[in-house]
């Protein structure tokens, strides 16, 4: 989504990022689910990863509005999905939970070591995940998880909901990006009831294939696994450092392994999920 969006000429340095744009281009947003769909995406992940409550009533909202805005997230991707019915292609609407760290705009979400109790975590997720739901996606992407301790409380609110999602961490290696065992994060996500996969995002493309065979090994689920471009994110500077590894010709082996959905996130954009429609379609 970000990707996209910046391509189209949009500024999103901003602590709302992409979430911004839901108040002032929320057609814009649409246009880029469109363009993901056209490139043969299956799923459109809506462009909530950034946004809650807090946050947009912090940019100068009242609450009211603010909860609009969550809930609106879901309501573009749908129907910008709608509009696309009957061409014979089945497609998805995925609210994006990101982490709490997102919402701090300064790079904690690569970390996970938030300084605050699993009480907290819970205040903040709850009220995020009870918006998205009453604006009925078809399943939540809780991603770019860096932290088992905040992984433990989302799975118990999934339950509570009693809500199907896929659950991905932000890895390195084998590690979340809080330095925790990957199998045991893995673990942690499939534990909850609504869970269908579980995997990695916003991690270097080197990392996809030994996740997504831990995952598959420890979970007994099918796997998810959508890499970032292979930059890195300097959150000193807000910008991305080193060079484009990301290739679709690697998405095969992924499915081999145990994925059942693949795809991108930062850096990635829909001529890059073009042409790993097109890798798995032969592949297939």
């Amino acid at each position: 989504m970000s990707t996209a969006l910046e391509a189209r000429g949009h500024d999103l340095s901003g602590a709302l990022w992409t979430a911004r744009l839901l108040r002032d281009a929320p057609e814009e947003i649409a246009a880029v689910h469109r363009d993901y769909f056209l490139a043969g995406a299956q799923v459109a992940t809506t462009a909530s990863y950034q946004a809650s409550v807090p946050g947009f009533v912090a940019a100068g909202m009242d609450r009211s509005e603010a909860e609009q805005l969550v809930k609106r997230s879901v309501a573009v991707a749908r129907e910008a999905r709608d509009r696309m019915d009957g061409d014979g292609s089945a497609r998805w609407v995925a609210a994006s939970v990101g982490p709490y760290g997102a919402v701090l705009a300064d790079g904690s979400e690569y970390h996970g070591r938030y300084g605050i109790s699993r009480a907290a975590l819970r205040d903040f997720h709850r009220p995020r995940l009870e918006l998205l739901a009453s604006a009925s996606p078809d399943f939540f992407a809780v991603e770019t998880i860096p932290d088992i301790e905040e992984a433990e409380v989302l799975v118990q609110l999934l339950d509570d909901l009693d809500a199907p999602a896929w659950f991905s961490f932000s890895a390195r290696g084998l590690h979340t990006r809080a330095g925790q065992p990957l199998a045991e994060a893995f673990a942690v996500a499939a534990s909850a009831r609504g869970v269908f996969a579980v995997g990695v995002n916003c991690c270097a493309p080197a990392d996809v294939l030994p996740a997504v065979r831990l995952a598959a090994s420890v979970a007994d689920l099918p796997a998810v696994a959508y890499p970032n471009g292979g930059a890195d994110w300097d959150a000193t500077t807000h910008a991305w450092v080193g060079g484009p590894s990301f290739d679709a010709a690697g998405a095969p082996g992924w499915v081999d392994a145990g994925a059942a959905y693949v795809g991108g996130c930062c850096q990635v954009g829909p001529a890059d999920i073009a042409r790993l429609a097109a890798t798995l379609a032969v592949a297939a």
